[in-house]
């Protein structure tokens, strides 16, 4: 049998065995052939001739949602098991595993197609990990949440068990933002935002609404999505789902970068005279009213950016001087004007802060920068490490986590 034959006969069988009442955005068979043909290029460059014997189980579920807004359901786009695949002693694959230069075991790590974690364990994820925009870890020890980068069918979600195993829970949705505790989950899907709870490998508990054409979710403040109405200009709406659909906030906010423990949204508006970028928290009870503005420092007024686990500091873009820098932001001192110092090169990429108030991020050439907020406070500015052996384009995914975990 030819290869060509192989592959239809593959994509026979996942035909047979998969019906659902309107087509996937996800191609489990092609995934599975991807997979295969991955498998032999490793092979291939190590020179290991390896004997196994894989059984692929595929089961889809998906369910319609009910029409009205607000109302729990199941969600639409929900991949039981595209594949599973535990590794028990993953070091084999692992020996060319990329690696950084700075390594101190404070935040876990995806260097290509494998994940590292800060104690040391190492994971290939395959069709995962190579196509990761940013990830965080889940609570309770479940494991960790992939969000992809966008694709021509969208963008998907997965959830990586300690073990290695990768279980698609989304696929086709256009953004797709968690909570900072990683038990939520909201995406915009056709003409609808939806909002579901994360348990285990399942997305449950689902409620949907239809938005305007623009709108996209962008972040969490406590169980009210945030949402973006438009990005060409400012402004956002606020959604319960108990309540009703989304309502503006009537907010002059640009971008929001977080959440602080006390429940505040920080964010950058569009403040001051002449108009620009300022730093500012919004209280979210209150239709997002400012509660502290501050102006001052050059931003950059993109939505790289984000805040520490104590809602103290906010690393994001700005000028010092005539040089583009990442700018470390004192909440605290907002008034008159931000207490701000230069942090390090510009971020480009998500940043992982850790519980000790120190952020991880990388920048524009690939490269994985490690910001203390002591040493910056004392006037020195973090550097670069380089990542050796990622391949030319790629950067290293710092993974944030669970301020309560």
């Amino acid at each position: 049998m030819t290869e060509d034959e192989l592959e239809q006969a593959v994509r026979e069988a996942f035909a047979r065995r998969v019906s659902v009442a309107r087509p996937l955005v996800a191609d489990p068979a092609g995934l599975a052939i991807r997979r295969a043909d991955r498998s032999r290029r490793r092979r291939t460059l190590t020179g290991i001739a390896l004997a196994a014997v894989a059984t692929v189980t595929v089961s889809a579920g998906m369910a319609q949602l009910g029409q009205q807004p607000g109302r729990p359901t199941h969600p639409t786009v929900v991949l039981g098991d595209p594949y599973a695949s535990p590794l028990a002693d993953p070091t084999p694959q692992l020996s060319a595993a990329p690696q950084p230069d700075l390594v101190r075991g404070e935040v876990d790590l995806i260097l290509n197609d494998v994940l590292v974690t800060a104690a040391g364990q190492r994971l290939v994820l395959p069709d995962v990990g190579a196509a990761a925009e940013r990830a965080q870890r889940l609570p309770d020890g479940a494991g960790w949440a992939v969000v992809g980068v966008p694709t021509a069918a969208g963008r998907s979600l997965w959830v990586v068990q300690p073990q290695g195993a990768a279980h698609l829970l989304l696929a086709g949705a256009r953004d797709i933002v968690l909570s900072p505790d990683g038990r939520q989950v909201a995406w915009r899907e056709g003409t609808d935002l939806v909002v579901a709870g994360i348990v285990g490998t399942q997305v449950v508990g689902a409620a949907r609404t239809p938005v305007p054409p623009a709108a996209a979710p962008v972040g969490f403040a406590g169980d009210t999505v945030l949402v973006r109405l438009d990005p060409a200009r400012p402004g956002h709406a606020l959604w319960r789902p108990a309540a009703g659909p989304p309502h503006g906030a009537g907010d002059a906010a640009l971008h929001v970068h977080g959440t602080r423990p006390d429940g505040l949204v920080v964010a950058l508006v569009s403040a001051g005279t002449p108009r620009r970028p300022c730093v500012a928290l919004l209280d979210p009870a209150r239709n997002l009213a400012p509660v502290r503005t501050g102006c001052g420092p050059i931003l950059a007024g993109d939505a790289a950016g984000a805040v520490s686990a104590d809602g103290r500091w906010l690393l994001v873009n700005g000028k010092a001087g005539a040089r583009d820098r990442a700018l470390l932001v004192d909440l605290d001192r907002l008034a008159p004007a931000p207490a701000t110092r230069p942090a390090g090169p510009p971020v480009a990429g998500p940043v992982a802060w850790t519980p000790q108030g120190t952020a991880h991020y990388s920048d524009a050439a690939g490269e994985l920068v490690r910001v203390e907020v002591g040493r910056v406070l004392d006037g020195e500015a973090a550097l670069p490490a380089p990542v050796t052996g990622l391949p030319a384009g790629m950067r290293p995914v710092p993974v944030g986590g669970d301020r309560r975990s």
